[in-house]
């Protein structure tokens, strides 16, 4: 007998339909947000339904979508943040959805590429969490799908990975010697992903104490602990143009960046033994955010 899936364990959770949805964060997302939601429709054959989580109620541009495209806007009084803006958005629907593509709104999503995300939903049936092959517009891939940084290699990574991007441990990090073939990622960035509803529901959705960055890392994580699997499937394809709400802020995205990076790692190693460790980390983290201010 077949060990249940982590989806069959859950079975006392509320009984989800196999309806898709797409959550977008929009923050002063201007016209990228309209080329995502333009490119929706090419991307499945199945209805979807689209609900923008506004972090930014004082811009008309995520109203004025919605009013074009149907979507459902959901307006939070601040910029709550990224994983707490999918939160909210995902809050708003019913239980006839049992899928969940979360997405930034500078985004544009390939003919087929959803569908290419649910088949291989059906070909893992553990899988929590499926992540696309994202293109940059030089046509160049981003690694999406990585290890989790552990502190050797998180420390690598942070310490050598602007002045020497090919060191060992950046390398390990973004898995850049590994095949470009559907497998097992420890961890999805939550710029694209298609989530199985009952895996967001048993570990809660994202941590919103995460602002930005580390939120996707984090979730990645309590998922494969939960019993789960993030999947990276990179015959869907989507572009992200990047960068447009987090260049609105820079300094103080530069900042939320070090800070997450912190709380991740101080989550995995708490207690009195793991201070000085703790420390080390933090200071280290500082003297890197100064130095990257100046550069």
């Amino acid at each position: 007998m077949s060990e249940p899936t982590p989806d069959e364990q859950a079975s006392n959770g509320p009984n989800y339909g196999d309806e898709l949805a797409v959550v977008i964060v929009t923050y002063h997302s201007g016209e990228t947000l309209g080329a995502c939601l333009d490119s929706l429709g090419p991307a499945s054959n199945r209805p979807v339904r689209v609900v923008l989580s506004d972090n930014t109620p004082d811009d008309p541009s995520a109203a004025e979508a919605a009013s074009r495209t149907g979507a459902k806007l959901v307006t939070n009084r601040e910029n709550v943040g990224y994983g707490a803006g999918i939160n909210r958005g995902v809050a708003e629907l019913g239980p006839e959805v049992g899928w969940i593509v979360i997405a930034n709104a500078d985004l544009e999503f390939a003919a087929g590429s959803l569908d290419e995300l649910r088949e291989a939903a059906e070909r893992w049936p553990r899988g929590g969490a499926f992540g696309p092959l994202i293109s940059e517009p030089d046509g160049s891939t981003y690694p999406s799908a990585r290890l989790l940084p552990s502190l050797g290699r998180g420390a690598g990574h942070a310490v050598f990975g602007k002045v020497w991007p090919a060191n060992p441990w950046t390398r390990a990090y973004r898995q850049s010697d590994n095949a470009v073939i559907e497998r097992r990622s420890e961890w999805l960035s939550g710029s694209c992903q298609l989530l199985r509803r009952s895996a967001f529901d048993s570990v809660q959705g994202f941590d919103s104490r995460y602002f930005m960055y580390f939120e996707d890392v984090d979730l990645g994580d309590r998922l494969g602990k939960a019993g789960w699997q993030n999947i990276y499937v990179p015959t869907a394809t989507v572009m992200h143009v990047g960068g447009m709400s987090t260049a609105k802020a820079p300094r103080r995205m530069l900042a939320e960046h070090h800070r997450s990076a912190y709380r991740y790692l101080a989550d995995r190693h708490t207690g009195w033994k793991w201070a000085p460790v703790r420390f080390s980390v933090k200071a280290g983290l500082a003297a890197r955010l100064k130095l990257s201010h100046r550069a």
